[in-house]
């Protein structure tokens, strides 16, 4: 990989700034998903395990370079000791006298937590001073928060140019795994790209027609890609606006090889509510006062067959509108075919973005998902082929 690991710096005696992304949601005071933090503790043993001391820098929420004390990472600090199973002294700044002092108080073997970056203007400017400032605290720079490195701040590009630097374990597996399904993929590649809006996710397709051998294309966006072939699709969402847009990537797909994917088959309501009365239909029979919620099982039938000759799979975004029963049927038996040809040893598959992670944990599949991405932004920037500054610091 071109990029540096822990296994390549040494770290005895020397403090380890460590990048984390560790903004989970709480409420009450009490954080309800521990994922981001449970998943940085690898990283965290490591560093102590080779003599390093681990400092985490990590921002909070949005306070837009303001203290704001309800966006303190404070509030974190209990619940970030019980996962890493290690006593956590906090800093109330991330730079200067009262940054240092704390790293000081820590024992070896302790970790430190700094106040959240973004409390400081110069955080996402990227501000070379904010981030000499932060350099002075330590020896090393360790980047483990994947998903903020599509952003070039001082905590994340910033660092990383002013310390020798290498990625975490998190930051590396994503790195392997996104590598493992696009860089130099087995194959044949498939794609599944969902979601409501063909206009948000121009780029993504445009890139993965180059890179796939087929894309399957779910949700509202795949409405647009039908009202684009002459489809009559009734009330459901549909961006008829971006019918050219959907003609010109099909164009682009068929000169790069990629075979384009859409319904077969459609599950439709005249209501958007769970457990509206639905029918199933050929694709070219939407009633006009109807809307498309679901692909149905002849659809689901045909993906599985593409998954079945696939040895690599990436997944973003549902089929259909998962959320609401029963149109997360498509969805949940794609998911779980996904899942038993993985582990079966036959697919490699990869998935990220919120709602796809989400669909995946209903569906009971993520489990056997070779890799789960939490990175939101990130992975979908990598997915659109662009550089992540974060990740580009990282090469020197």
């Amino acid at each position: 990989m071109p990029w540096k690991t822990l296994d390549d710096l040494d770290l005895s005696g020397k403090v380890v700034l460590t990048r984390v992304d560790i903004n989970v949601p709480m409420e009450a005071g009490r954080v309800t998903d521990m994922t981001r933090i449970d998943k940085i503790r690898p990283t965290v043993d490591d560093i102590v395990a080779k003599g390093g001391r681990v400092v985490l820098l990590a921002h909070f929420d949005r306070p837009k370079g303001k203290v704001v004390p309800e966006m303190s990472l404070g509030h974190v600090v209990k619940a970030l000791a019980g996962s890493l199973r290690r006593k956590v002294v906090f800093g109330a700044d991330c730079i200067g006298p009262v940054a240092a002092a704390a790293i000081a108080k820590a024992g070896k073997e302790d970790v430190v937590l700094l106040e959240n970056t973004r409390f400081h203007p110069g955080e996402e400017k990227n501000d070379p001073q904010l981030a000499a400032q932060m350099a002075a605290l330590g020896q090393v720079f360790v980047n483990d928060a994947f998903s903020a490195a599509h952003r070039a701040h001082a905590s994340t590009e910033g660092l990383a140019r002013r310390l020798p630097a290498a990625a975490g374990r998190l930051m590396e597996a994503e790195l392997r795994a996104l590598e493992a399904a696009l860089g130099s993929p087995r194959r044949p590649v498939v794609a599944i790209v969902g979601g409501a809006k063909v206009s948000t996710k121009i780029e993504l397709l445009a890139n993965l027609v180059t890179k796939v051998d087929h894309l399957v294309i779910g949700g509202g966006m795949a409405n647009t890609f039908l009202v684009a072939e002459g489809i009559e699709v009734g009330t459901s969402l549909a961006e008829r606006e971006m019918a050219e847009t959907a003609r010109e990537i099909r164009h682009r797909a068929q000169k790069a090889g990629c075979q384009i994917h859409l319904p077969v088959d459609i599950v439709v309501a005249r209501e958007f509510r769970a457990g509206a009365e639905s029918q199933t239909l050929g694709v070219r029979d939407c009633p006009p006062d109807a809307m498309i919620l679901d692909a149905g099982p002849k659809t689901v039938a045909a993906l599985e067959a593409v998954f079945a000759g696939a040895k690599t799979l990436i997944w973003n975004g549902p089929l259909g509108a998962f959320e609401i029963e029963p149109f997360n049927a498509a969805t949940n038996a794609a998911a779980r075919a996904a899942a038993r040809l993985t582990r079966a040893g036959s697919l490699i598959s990869v998935a990220g973005g919120g709602d796809t992670v989400a669909a995946l944990n209903a569906a009971g599949a993520a489990a056997d998902f070779t890799f789960i991405s939490t990175a939101g932004g990130a992975f979908l920037e990598w997915m659109e082929g662009k550089e992540l500054p974060g990740v580009a610091a990282l090469m020197g």
